[in-house]
């Protein structure tokens, strides 16, 4: 399609964890029904799949993570343990670079920013220059999980946690509408994704630190198993917090249409549904945007 006739949209893709692999499934949607998508705002694994998608390999990533197994997540994960984070992501951003190649911010077709979120000065970091993954790789420090990430001298980390639908961003835009995709949504357990496994099964990424920790030995051992479990609580506390923030950052400032994914329908790390994500966003902006007249 054509600006001629299509609309044009600025695209605001919030943070989530694995739910973001839903944002691959709304922009399909936006594209298969003519609209072009001008403009990308995106936080954690929104600025993740928007900053992909303005470098044209959308479908790449799509393929890789849908057929991503679990030995290939272990040889991704480059333990840290460190005080700040348990997962250095230098292994998952040089993976990453390998699919999509490093391109700078300003070169892409599409005006792209990545949120992150300054934690000293508790302020939002817009980040819409230099390179691509410098950008995405501050902007998806998960607390806890991945450790921090120094950008333009600053520590930064996920952007969700100021901000998990970032719209400011695109207030200056020239585009036909504001679509925002909120990961946060309220919790249905008629949509949770992780039925269609056993309930019982962890995901690739927390199974992958469990088999970590059996391999070390005595008091050690016991000491991470712990601080994994309290990783478990916090992410669990992160996305009802972030679900709250979401809520009053769009009344405060509302896009003309939302898609909103259940922030049930997966865990923060379940990144083994991905098949099952993707046609969840799909339905979902379908259901959301189909009567948008156009």
């Amino acid at each position: 399609m054509t600006e001629e006739n299509g609309k044009t949209v600025s695209l605001v893709l919030g943070s989530g964890g694995a739910r973001g692999l839903a944002h691959i499934g709304v922009i399909h949607w936006l594209e298969a029904n003519g609209y072009i998508i001008k403009s990308i705002s995106g936080c954690s694994i929104g600025a993740l799949i928007g900053g992909v998608y303005a470098a044209g390999k959308l479908d790449e990533i799509q393929a890789w993570v849908s057929a991503i197994t679990k030995l290939d997540i272990v040889s991704l994960l480059d333990i840290s343990w460190n005080k700040n984070g348990f997962v250095k992501g230098d292994k998952v951003i040089d993976t990453l670079i390998e699919i999509v190649g490093n391109a700078n911010i300003e070169d892409l077709p599409i005006k792209y920013t990545a949120v992150a979120a300054d934690i000293h000065n508790g302020k939002e970091v817009w980040i819409n220059n230099g390179r691509l993954f410098d950008a995405i790789r501050a902007s998806i420090s998960l607390p806890l999980f991945f450790t921090t990430y120094k950008y333009g001298g600053v520590d930064v980390i996920d952007g969700g946690v100021l901000n998990p639908v970032p719209i400011a961003p695109t207030f200056n835009d020239t585009t036909d509408l504001t679509i925002a995709v909120n990961l946060g949504g309220k919790v249905n357990v008629n949509e949770k994704v992780v039925k269609v496994k056993n309930n019982t099964e962890k995901s690739v990424f927390t199974d992958s630190i469990s088999e970590f920790i059996t391999g070390l030995s005595g008091s050690t051992a016991n000491k991470y198993s712990q601080e994994w479990d309290a990783f478990d609580v916090a992410n669990q506390a992160f996305d009802a917090m972030q679900s709250s923030i979401a809520r009053h950052q769009l009344s405060a400032y509302p896009a003309d249409h939302y898609v909103e994914i259940a922030r049930n329908a997966c865990g923060i790390l379940e990144f083994d549904l991905a098949s099952e994500l993707i046609d969840l966003g799909y339905e979902k902006a379908r259901e959301s945007l189909g009567n948008i007249q156009t």
